[in-house]
C-alpha cells in the first residue's frame, strides 16, 4: 500500500512556490488547508535554481518550503529537479542537447531537451538527485519520490548512435545475425561494420518529415524505438540508484502518460515502486478512452493502486480548444481514477503560474488569488469527501476475468508496416473491445503478453501481429485449459523482429485459430462490407457491417459462423470458432461496428458466466466494483447530463459519500457519483 504513512487518499498536486515571493507562501498554506490538501509534488523544475553550476548546490529554497509544508501538515512528493536541465549545462556541455527527426541540434529551451545518451546529462542527474536524497531522505514530510517528470521525446545524435550500436551488439551479438533480423539483403543494406549503421530519421531510412513512421526498414526503425525507451530508462534508474544510496525506504515513481507511444511502460514497470500517471482528456473524450488508460496503468504492476499524480482542476492549455470542465466534472473524473484503481487523487497546478505557456492552465488556487471561486470550491468539497472516506478504499483491488493483451512493441511495429491501410490504428482497435466491454459494465484488465493469463477466463488481443517468441504456446496452453481467446484481422504475421512468418497467416497462431489466411483487402474508410451470421450465435443473429481491412480465411479445423455479405469474397468466413483443448478461440478478420463488438463481447461473456456490475445500464453511466478484505464498493459513475436509475441486481448496502443505505435500485445525478459498500441480499 502506497499511503502506509499517510492512511488515506493523496490529495494535493504540484506545487511551484519557487515561482513566487515567500510572502505568498503563507497565504498557498492557509488556502491549502481549507481545501484539505495534504501533498504537494515540488521541485519538479528547479534545477536551474538548485545548482547554479557545476559544483555549487543551494538547497536553501528546498530546506524552507519542506520545513514549511511540514508545519503546515502537508507532505511532500519530492521530485529530484531534473525535468529542464539548466542554461549554464547547454552551453559549456552541448552534447546535453537533443538533435531532432530532421537532424537539427536544438538549442536551450522548452523543456526535455536533454540527450538520454549524453554523458554529462548521465553525470549531473544522478548527482542532483543523490544530493536531495542524501540531504533529505529523513524529512518527516516525505513520502514519495519522484524522479523527472512525463520521460519523452527521441535523439538522433552521435551519442546515441554510437550507444545504439551497443544496444545491438547486446541484442544480436554479431552482424551477421543482424544482417538476418533486419532482413538487410533488401535495397543493398548489408552492414559490415557497426560502425555502417546511422540512427533512423528523415536523414536516412524515414521518408515523409510530417509522419515518423513512414520508414523503409521496419526492422531498425523499430529497434531505434525500443533503444529510445531503454535509454530513458536507464537514465530514470541511473537517479533511482542514486535516491536509493541514501533512501531506502520511501516509494519512487515517475510520472507516466497513459498510452504514450515513445514508451514501452511494461519494461519500466519493474523498476517504478509505484505507478503514477497524468491523465489529460480533451474535452471530447469518451469516458472509455480515459478508463482504458487508467486500467492500462493499474495493469503496469498487476492490479497494483496507482497514483493520479496530475489532473487539471479546471483546464488545460495546451490543446486546441481548452474548455472548463463543467460544474462537477473535476469530482467525478477524480472518482472515476479511484474507481479504476488510484489511491491519489493530484491535480496540476495548485497555483496558477503568472508567466509562461502554463499561465492558463488550471489551478485550485486561480489567478483571483483567494478562496472564493467556484473551482476551488470544488477542490475543497471534494478534499473534505477524500478526508472523509480516510482510508475505507485503500488498496482495494479490482477482480477481472477479462484481459486485454497491450504490446508496445506491436504497436510500433503495425504503425511502421508500410501497408495495408494508413488507417489502422493499434490503440483504436483495442478500443473497440474495451468499449464494448465498458458500456457492459464488465471490468476488464490491460496486461502485456508476458503476463500469467490464467487467472483469466477470456483473454482478447486485437491485431496481434508480432507474436513474440513464446507467445503462441502460452496462448495455446490458455485455452487448452479452458480459456477463451480473442484475436483479430492482421494477427499471426510477423516474429520479434517485424519478419514475416512463411507458411499463411496466421503464422503461429494458425494450430490455435483452426485457419489460414491467404490475401487481406483493405478498403477506404467509406466502404464497408458486412458480417452475415450462419445461424443465431448468443447474441450475435443477423448481419453487421464491418469495415477498414479484410481477411481472406479459409477454415482448417474452425468453424464458420459468420460470412462476408459482398464483394468477391462473399461467403467466406468472417467470423471463426476453434475449439481447441477445454477453450475455444475466435477469429474476427475484419472490424466491426459498434454493434456487433457489444454483441460478441456479450455472447462470450455469458458463455463463461461473467456477470456486468449492473444490468441494462444506461448511457453515460459507468459502473466499476473494486474490492478488499471481502468488502465490495460498486462505484456508479454519471458522464451523462440526465439522472441515471440504477438496478442493483439483488444487492443493497450503504451509501459511502451520504452514508444513505440503497435497496434494489439507485438514481444517480447528473455527472453524479456514489461508492456503494455492497451486501448480497439474493439476485
Amino acid at each position: 500500500m502506497i499511503n502506509e504513512r499517510l492512511p488515506k487518499i493523496f490529495y494535493g498536486g504540484d506545487y511551484n512556490p519557487d515561482q513566487w515571493p515567500e510572502e505568498i507562501w503563507d497565504e498557498d498554506m492557509r488556502l491549502f488547508r481549507l481545501a484539505d490538501i495534504d501533498i504537494a509534488t515540488v521541485g519538479v523544475f528547479s534545477w536551474s535554481l538548485l545548482q547554479p553550476d557545476e559544483v555549487t548546490y543551494d538547497f536553501s529554497f528546498t530546506d524552507k518550503i519542506l520545513d514549511k509544508l511540514f508545519k503546515n501538515g502537508i507532505h511532500v512528493c519530492l521530485a529530484t529537479a531534473t525535468a529542464a536541465h539548466p542554461a549554464w549545462m547547454a552551453k559549456r556541455y552541448p552534447d546535453i542537447l537533443r538533435v531532432d527527426f530532421q537532424g537539427r541540434q536544438r538549442r536551450f529551451g522548452g523543456r526535455h531537451n536533454s540527450c538520454p545518451n549524453s554523458p554529462t546529462y548521465r553525470h549531473f542527474a544522478p548527482l542532483m538527485a543523490e544530493g536531495l536524497a542524501e540531504r533529505y531522505s529523513s524529512h518527516p514530510s516525505l513520502l514519495v519520490w519522484h524522479i523527472n517528470n512525463e520521460y519523452g521525446g527521441t535523439c538522433y545524435c552521435e551519442n546515441c548512435a554510437r550507444q545504439f550500436r551497443v544496444w545491438l551488439k547486446r541484442r544480436y551479438g554479431s552482424l551477421d545475425r543482424l544482417n538476418e533480423v533486419w532482413n538487410t539483403a533488401f535495397w543493398g543494406h548489408r552492414f559490415y561494420d557497426w560502425d555502417e549503421i546511422v540512427p533512423p530519421n528523415i536523414l536516412s531510412e524515414h521518408m515523409d518529415e510530417n509522419d515518423p513512421t513512414r520508414t523503409a526498414f521496419q526492422g531498425i526503425s523499430l529497434d531505434y524505438a525500443r533503444f529510445n525507451s531503454d535509454s530513458l530508462l536507464e537514465c530514470y534508474k541511473l537517479e533511482y540508484e542514486a535516491i536509493r544510496k541514501h533512501c531506502s525506504d520511501v516509494p519512487i515513481t515517475t510520472n507516466m502518460m497513459g498510452t504514450f507511444k515513445p514508451l514501452d511502460y511494461f519494461k519500466w514497470a519493474p523498476h517504478v515502486d509505484v505507478i503514477s500517471w497524468d491523465s489529460y482528456p480533451r474535452y471530447n473524450t469518451p469516458m472509455s478512452h480515459v478508463a482504458l488508460r487508467h486500467d492500462l496503468m493499474r495493469g503496469l504492476r498487476g492490479g497494483q493502486p496507482f497514483m493520479l499524480m496530475e489532473q487539471t482542476p479546471s483546464q488545460q492549455n495546451w490543446q486546441p480548444y481548452n474548455s472548463l470542465k463543467r460544474p462537477g466534472v473535476m469530482r467525478l473524473w477524480s472518482y472515476q481514477a479511484i474507481a479504476h484503481g488510484a489511491d491519489t487523487v493530484m491535480f496540476f497546478q495548485l497555483r496558477r503560474s503568472i508567466g509562461a505557456c502554463e499561465k492558463y492552465h488550471g489551478a485550485v488556487i486561480e489567478h483571483a488569488g483567494h478562496e472564493n471561486t467556484r473551482v476551488f470550491r470544488e477542490c475543497a468539497n471534494l478534499g473534505s469527501e477524500l478526508k472523509g472516506l480516510g482510508d475505507t478504499l485503500l488498496d482495494a483491488r479490482i477482480s477481472s476475468r477479462v484481459a486485454i493483451l497491450f504490446d508496445w512493441d506491436n504497436w510500433w511495429a503495425v504503425e511502421f508496416s508500410s501497408g495495408p491501410s494508413v488507417d489502422l490504428k493499434y490503440v483504436e482497435q483495442i478500443q473497440v473491445y474495451y468499449d464494448a466491454l465498458y458500456r457492459q459494465t464488465i471490468s476488464v484488465d490491460v496486461v502485456s503478453i508476458d503476463t500469467d493469463l490464467s487467472g483469466y477466463d477470456i483473454v482478447i488481443a486485437p491485431v496481434l501481429y508480432m507474436v513474440k517468441a513464446g507467445a503462441a504456446e502460452r496462448l495455446e496452453s490458455f485455452v487448452e485449459e479452458g480459456g477463451t481467446f480473442v484475436t483479430t484481422f492482421f494477427s499471426g504475421l510477423v516474429d520479434d523482429n517485424d519478419r514475416v512468418v512463411p507458411g499463411g497467416y496466421p503464422g503461429p497462431l494458425r494450430r490455435l485459430l483452426g485457419i489460414w489466411a491467404e490475401e487481406i483487402d483493405a478498403l477506404p474508410p467509406e466502404m464497408h462490407n458486412s458480417i452475415v451470421m450462419k445461424e443465431t450465435v448468443g447474441s450475435l443473429r443477423g448481419q453487421y457491417a464491418c469495415s477498414l481491412l479484410f481477411d481472406l480465411v479459409h477454415c482448417e479445423t474452425a468453424e464458420a459462423l459468420a460470412a462476408y455479405g459482398a464483394d468477391f469474397y462473399r461467403g467466406m468466413p468472417v467470423l471463426t470458432r476453434n475449439t481447441y483443448g477445454k477453450g475455444v478461440a475466435y477469429y474476427v478478420a475484419s472490424c466491426p461496428d459498434t454493434k456487433f463488438a457489444e454483441d460478441f463481447i456479450k455472447t462470450i461473456c455469458d458463455a463463461n458466466n461473467i456477470r456486468p456490475a449492473v444490468g441494462n445500464a444506461p448511457d453515460g453511466l459507468e459502473a466499476v466494483i473494486r474490492q478488499q478484505a471481502g468488502r465490495r464498493y460498486l462505484f456508479l459513475l454519471n458522464h451523462a447530463a440526465e439522472a441515471a436509475v440504477v438496478s442493483l441486481q439483488g444487492y443493497s448496502g450503504r451509501e459511502l459519500l451520504t452514508n444513505v443505505r440503497l435497496d434494489g435500485s439507485t438514481q444517480v445525478a447528473p455527472r453524479g457519483v456514489q461508492i456503494i459498500e455492497l451486501e448480497e441480499t439474493g439476485a
